[in-house]
C-alpha cells in the first residue's frame, strides 16, 4: 500500500499537470505498472494474455482491458472504501455497467479542469441542464457533473430541467435578452423535443449534446441532427461532451463532430478484427481510450465504439460494433 499512497499523493500533480506528449507517455507507463500489479482485475486480463508488464516500456504496447469487465467485475485498484459508484444507463434487462469510484476527488478535479480547458471559467457561464432520463435515475455520472458545474456557476439562474419546457424557454430568453453567456447540456432526444414546442433564435448560446435518444426517438446520423438543431436554436454549430460511466474524463467538441481531449486522456484505434493491432491515424476503428484520471480503477479501456483519430490528436466517433450494447452517451453515427 505504501506505493498506492506514494502514487496518490503525487498523481494528480503529474496527471494533471502534463504538458506534452513525453509527459503523458510517462505518466501512462507509469499508471500502467502500478494498476498492472494492483488492478486484480487488469491483472488476471494481463496474465490471460501471457503478458509481462515489465516487458512494455511503450504506450503502445499497453493490453486495454475491454469494457464489458465493468458489467461483471469491480475494476479498482485502490483497496479504500468506495466512495461511490456510478452506472450506466440500459433498457429493462440490460447489464449495466458499474464504475466504483474510491476517490471522487479525481473526476471532480478531472472535469473541473477540462471544462476550464474547454470554455474558461465556469463562473462566466449560466448553465442549463436538460436532462430527463438521467435526472429520473441513481447513479449517473453527467448528473453528478452537471451538479458540480451548475453550483460552480454560482448563478441563481443555473440548474436542472425535467420536462418544464416552458420555463426552459423563458430562462434562454432572459439570457438572449440580459447577453449573459449560457451553455445549455442536454441529451439528445430532449433537445428535439423541446424546439419542437419552441422556436428560438439565440446564436450566443452554446448548445452541447450528450448523445442518447434513450428509446425514446429514432436515431438519427449525425450531421441531420446537428443541422436540426441549430435551426431550432439559431445557432451556427452544436457541441458535444464525449464520455461515459467507465470513465473519469470527457473529450469535447465544439462543432462537425470533431472531439478533443484534455491532456490526460488520449484517443487510440485498433483494427476491428484484430484487437491487439492498432491503427495508423485518418483510419477506421474500434476505440480505445486512454483515461489516466482513473487512476484508482482502469486507465486503459477498449470500447465497443468505432472512430477515427487525426493527426493532430483530434477524432470523431462514426458509430458502433455490430452487436454492441446501446451505450447512453453519443450514439450518433456519422
Amino acid at each position: 500500500m505504501a506505493i498506492f499512497a506514494r502514487m496518490e499523493k503525487a498523481g494528480k500533480e503529474q496527471i494533471f499537470g502534463i504538458k506534452n506528449s513525453a509527459d503523458f507517455d510517462k505518466a501512462a507507463l507509469q499508471v500502467f505498472q502500478y494498476q498492472a500489479e494492483y488492478c486484480t482485475v487488469y491483472s488476471e486480463f494481463i496474465k490471460g494474455l501471457a503478458i509481462d508488464p515489465s516487458t512494455i516500456t511503450k504506450v503502445e504496447k499497453i493490453p486495454f482491458l475491454p469494457i464489458e469487465f465493468f458489467k461483471s467485475q469491480a475494476v479498482v485498484t485502490s483497496h479504500d472504501d468506495v466512495e461511490i459508484t456510478f452506472t450506466s444507463s440500459g433498457t429493462t434487462g440490460m447489464i449495466t455497467s458499474r464504475h466504483h469510484v474510491t476517490d471522487v476527488s479525481w473526476y471532480i478535479e478531472s472535469f473541473r479542469r477540462a471544462f476550464s480547458l474547454f470554455y474558461g471559467d465556469i463562473k462566466d457561464y449560466t448553465i442549463l441542464a436538460l436532462l430527463p432520463a438521467y435526472l429520473e435515475r441513481e447513479g449517473s455520472s453527467l448528473i453528478y457533473m452537471a451538479d458540480d458545474l451548475i453550483r460552480q456557476s454560482n448563478n441563481a439562474d443555473s440548474g436542472f430541467y425535467l420536462y418544464n419546457h416552458a420555463d426552459l424557454f423563458h430562462q434562454l430568453k432572459l439570457q438572449q435578452e440580459l447577453k449573459k453567456p449560457t451553455l445549455l447540456l442536454g441529451v439528445t432526444f430532449a433537445l428535439l423535443n423541446f424546439i419542437e414546442l419552441y422556436s428560438v433564435n439565440f446564436p450566443e448560446l452554446i448548445v452541447m449534446e450528450t448523445g442518447g435518444m434513450k428509446g425514446r426517438r429514432k436515431e438519427m446520423i449525425r450531421e441531420e441532427l446537428h443541422d436540426i438543431l441549430c435551426k431550432g436554436f439559431g445557432v451556427k454549430s452544436i457541441h458535444s461532451e464525449y464520455g461515459m460511466t467507465e470513465l473519469l474524463s470527457q473529450a469535447y467538441s465544439k462543432g462537425e463532430g470533431i472531439f478533443n481531449c484534455p491532456p490526460w486522456m488520449k484517443i487510440i484505434t485498433r483494427d476491428t478484427n484484430d484487437p491487439f493491432t492498432l491503427l495508423e491515424t485518418d483510419k477506421t476503428g474500434g476505440i480505445n481510450i486512454i483515461d489516466l484520471a482513473n487512476i484508482n480503477s482502469c486507465s486503459f479501456i477498449a470500447t465497443q465504439d468505432l472512430g477515427r483519430v487525426y493527426t493532430d490528436g483530434s477524432f470523431e466517433v462514426l458509430g458502433r460494433f455490430d452487436n454492441a450494447d446501446i451505450r447512453g452517451c453519443n450514439l450518433l453515427i456519422a
